[in-house]
This record gives structure tokens, sequence and C-alpha cells, in this order.
């Protein structure tokens, strides 16, 4: 070979390796970077190129996959009572991305998970369409139904989370006013433009999942948790007559604490009598007596402080351990007040600055009515995939022990009070062991803005039993009867829930 002809092939052959590298770099090392380009609209084309597996609720589907006219998305996503499913759901939109368990599950929902590869493979044997796998929800259809409408035929802002104690299954999940997905996943981008403004513009905030997402001051509901930190400290017992005054003076202070029951009914009341009359005095007595940091304790024992991210703008590293049901669950906050008595005695009665998600009060509900024992929540009760057949199966975790059998027992007992005896008897089921707790939060500059209406129960019949809390932001509260309102306003739709998941 002669010497001009060996420099051509030398150089030849190295645009030949050079050209090798280069492919081996786009497609093996930058593969993933590319196909996660928000710029590349491939991956998206190909998701819509075949139908997407559904969300089952008790087996049947509450998603569907429609066929459209367009080359590039070849199918369209829909929703079966999307707003009333859309807490749970979230959205899937061709332009916007997807939320919540869309999101979450995607990887099994457009058939791109691996362990799906075989159901592929016969699929093309076998000449079948392509299509996704399927996600069972742990809904309870009828409890969802209930909840939803009682808050959307009242056009009442709020939530509900409904938990089966012994399981962590969540049953019920709604927040209103919520949002049609449909209206984000039709093939028109310019109807899904105006949709997206409008959702996102809308003062109601139909977006926001206020079930796990929004936390409010827990009010007396929160009472549950400072009367557990009593009786787990063994000064306290259901029965015993306390020392409180009625009226109460806070420290260093002229202010005085009232008791919306009046002061003859709470002074001096047993921890029984004052949780189903909602003694303001008896509980912030409770809190100035065992010391901030018994109420904080008992607190973070049922998840305060503990489980969510406090901020979803920070890297997973820079929060606690999240709660994730799979989706992310915000954070329940009790602050410390070791510093103000004052603070800890508004803090014990759910005020101050204590916040609590209604997931978090339903955990609290949850492990009251299991024992003590507080389960895990979540939605996904199984994966499967496009033949239904399950691959993989959720199973029930303890998550923590807030409080022994005893008190938990002790707890139950005081809570059927408040329906039997107390501030709620309208909570009361025919052949149901009911317990619940009422709440009124108070809000604004001298309690000037309408106070947040809270309904936390149990509900036991049989073999069944379901936990529920039910927050009204909305409610036609009278701010001076402090937990009346929670009554009146929060518990039919708790009452409704429970009717149905026991099927009474």
């Amino acid at each position: 070979m002669n010497k001009p002809l060996r420099k051509v092939s030398i150089f030849c052959l190295v645009l030949i390796a050079a050209l090798m590298v280069r492919a081996n770099w786009v497609q093996v090392v930058k593969a993933d970077d590319y196909a996660n380009n928000s710029h590349n609209k491939r991956a998206v084309y190909a998701d819509y190129s075949h139908p997407r597996g559904d969300f089952l609720v008790e087996n049947r589907p509450i998603t569907g996959s429609i066929e459209t006219d367009s080359k590039k998305y070849e199918y369209q996503r829909t929703y079966t009572d999307g707003a009333m499913y859309a807490p749970v759901t979230g959205y899937k939109s061709q332009f916007f991305g997807a939320s919540l368990l869309e999101s979450i599950d995607d990887s099994i929902l457009s058939g791109d998970d691996n362990r799906l590869f075989v159901r592929r493979v016969i699929d093309v044997i076998t000449g079948k369409e392509r299509r996704g796998g399927n996600v069972a929800l742990t809904l309870n259809s009828k409890a969802q139904q209930a909840a939803f409408q009682q808050l959307t035929s009242q056009n009442k802002t709020g939530a509900v989370v409904a938990i089966d104690p012994a399981t962590g299954k969540i049953l019920t999940m709604v927040s209103t006013p919520s949002f049609d997905p449909n209206k984000l996943s039709v093939n028109d981008s310019k109807a899904q433009d105006q949709a997206w403004k409008a959702l996102n513009g809308d003062p109601t905030k139909p977006m926001d999942n206020r079930a796990i997402r929004t936390t409010y001051a827990p009010g007396s509901t929160f009472k549950l948790v400072t009367a557990a930190a009593a009786l787990a400290s063994g000064k306290y017992s259901p029965d015993a007559a306390t020392q409180f005054d009625s009226p109460m003076r806070y420290p260093s202070s002229t202010k005085e604490l009232t008791d919306s029951a009046g002061a003859e009914r709470c002074k001096n009341a047993t921890l029984k009598v004052a949780l189903e009359l909602s003694c303001n005095t008896v509980f912030a007595g409770i809190g100035a007596d065992l010391g901030d940091d018994a109420v904080k304790k008992q607190a973070e024992a049922f998840g305060f402080n503990d489980f969510g991210a406090y901020d979803f703008q920070k890297p997973a590293e820079d929060t606690k351990n999240n709660l994730d049901v799979p989706s992310r669950v915000t954070a329940s906050k009790f602050p410390s007040n070791k510093t103000d008595v004052g603070a800890t005695m508004r803090a014990s009665i759910g005020q101050q600055s204590v916040a609590a998600t209604p997931m978090q009060m339903a955990m609290v509900a949850s492990a009251i009515a299991n024992n003590g024992k507080l389960m895990q929540p979540y939605l996904v009760d199984s994966l499967k995939a496009q033949n239904l057949e399950t691959i993989e199966q959720t199973q029930p975790k303890e998550l923590k022990q807030p409080v022994t059998p005893e008190v938990a027992g002790q707890l139950r007992d005081m809570m059927k009070g408040v329906v039997e005896e107390g501030t709620c008897k309208t909570a009361q089921i025919p052949g149901v062991e009911v317990g619940g707790k009422t709440g009124t939060a108070q809000r604004g500059v001298n309690n000037s803005d309408r106070p947040y209406a809270w309904f936390v129960s149990y509900a036991k019949a049989g073999d069944k039993m379901v936990a529920v809390a039910v927050v009204i932001e909305d409610q036609d509260a009278d701010v001076e009867r402090n937990d009346i309102s929670g009554c009146k306003s929060a518990a039919p739709t708790a009452v409704a829930v429970m009717r149905a998941v026991l099927g009474k």
C-alpha cells in the first residue's frame, strides 16, 4: 500500500472510531439525559401511542383511554368521576405533565416498567395492542362518594380522610373544591392552556390537595393528643377530678381562658368529662402541668414533626422522614414552646402554632382505634399487569405505637362519651360503636375570622372499623360557641363516611 493511500485509510479508521465513540456516548452515556429532556417530544409521543393502564377502585376502572385522530397523541386519557378522584389520581396531561399517582405510578401505567417486559413481548408475538399496567387503589367507592357529595352539595371547602385502622388502607381521600382532570387531558393545546390558567388563577385553589398537603390549626381535636400525654404520664386517669379553675388566667397575664361549656361544668372536671365538654381550661392546665416537652413528645409519637416534608422546594436530604402514601404528605407541626407556658397552654388545646393535615388527625384516630398501633397509610393496594395479574401487593406495615393498648382503650371510652354524652350526640349510629372529638380552630386577630370546623372519629361494627377526619374551612360556625360548630358542620360528613364503610 502506497503512503498516500495508507494515510487516507488511517484517517478513515479514525473517523469510524470517532463515530463509534460518539454513537456509544449518545446511546449509552447520554441516553437518559436525551430521553428525559423537556424538548424531546418523542418520549411524550411514544407515551400516547398506546392505551394507558387504569386506576381501579374495587376492581372497576375509574380512568380510560380513547383513540384520537391525532398522529402525535394517538390516545387521550379519560377520567370517570374525575373531580371526585382527582385528589388521589392527579392529572395526566400532554402539555403539563402529570401529578400525584399519575406521576408516581407512570412506569406501570405507561407499560414501561421492567416487570411488564414479558407481557410486552407476549403481546408483540400474539399481535395484541400494547397497553399499560393497572393500579388497584384501596378506596371504598361508596365512602368516597358519600364524602364528596356531602361537601359539594353544600358547596363546602374542606377535606376528608378515612383509614382502615387495622391495615392503614386509605378508604377515602376527598378535597373540595376539586377539578376535572379531563380538562387537562383533552387533545387540544389551547383548551388545555385555558383550563390550566383558569385552575391556577382560581382563588379557591381547586388543584390543592387539602387532605394531605394543607395544614390547619387542629383546634380541640388536638385535645386527644394532650389527653394521651396525660394518661401516659400516670398523673391522670379518666374518672379522677382535676384541679383546674374555670376560667383560667394565663401566667403573667391579665387574659383569661374560658370554657364554652361553662365554668361550673369544667372547673375541676374529670378528664373524661373535660373531653366530652371540650373544656379548654382542663387541657391547657394539663399542658402547663406536664410541660412542653411531654406534650410535644406525645404529638411526635403520633407523627407531628416527624413524617412529611416541611418544604417541597427543599431537596429530600433537607427534610425529615417523609410520609408517602405514596403521594407526599406535608408535615404536621408542634413547635417548641419551652420559654412560654402560656404558649404551651394554647398549643395543648390545638391553637398557637400547631398545624395538622387531615391525614395526620385521621392517623391519630386510627392509632387510638387500633389499640395504640399506628399503621402506615397507603393508597395503592396492588400493581397489576395488563391481564390483571398482580405483580406487586402492598403489605400492611406498622409505623409506631404512639400509646399503649391500655391508654388507647381509655381514649376510646372518652371519645365514646363525646358522642353519647358530650358535644356531638348527633354522630351516633345505631348498632355501631362511635367515638369522636369535635374541634373549632379559631383564626384571625381576636378570632375575627370564621374558625375551621373539625370532627375526628372512629367507628366499629363487628370486625369492621374506620377512622375519619373531616375539616371544613368555610363552615357556618358560631365563633363564640367553640366546638359545637365542629359537630354541626363537619360531623355529618364523617357519619356518612362511617356508614358507607360499615354498610350502615
